[in-house]
């Protein structure tokens, strides 16, 4: 699996986001501008020493990464306000989740062009406006992999 940060802000987001790549081994995809350095403590602290078990990349906008990887796995918007609940996809092994910025989520411009791809996570209290990234993240992703049967399971 693939998860994609497009300018992901707060670094312990990251940094754990970055640990459930490693055991899952999912690759980690960021795409700049990045709302923080890749030394900050506070990122390298989420990840722990799990940092050099993830295969990862930098990428330095959403126009060089998609140029590299659309023809590799399909893309999945995750967005409130999609037609498609997460659950209801059908997502692949070589797929690309892709998350947006916490304070913003992703761009309107990409979720209109890729509205059939466009996946939200149901919420039931109006008063909460969104999830904490990395609990999306782990969410989208063990459901896919679930779908997958698990691969690669100890």
């Amino acid at each position: 699996m693939n998860i994609v940060l497009l300018e992901p802000e707060i670094p312990p987001n990251t940094g754990n986001i970055a640990r459930l790549c490693a055991a899952t081994r999912s690759t980690l995809h960021l795409i700049e501008p990045l709302g923080f350095q890749l030394d900050n403590k506070r990122l390298q602290r989420a990840g722990m020493d799990y940092w050099k078990q993830v295969t990862w990349f930098k990428w330095p906008s959403w126009n060089d990464f998609q140029l590299q990887n659309q023809a590799k796995g399909a893309f999945w918007f995750i967005e409130s306000g999609g037609a498609k609940n997460y659950s209801e996809a059908e997502i692949s092994p070589n797929d690309y989740l892709v998350f947006g910025r916490e304070s913003a989520g992703l761009p309107e411009r990409l979720l209109k062009q890729h509205s059939t791809r466009w996946l939200r996570i149901p919420m039931f209290n109006e008063a909460s406006r969104s999830l904490n990234l990395a609990n999306c993240v782990g969410l989208v992703l063990y459901d896919a992999l679930r779908q997958q049967g698990f691969p690669g399971e100890l």
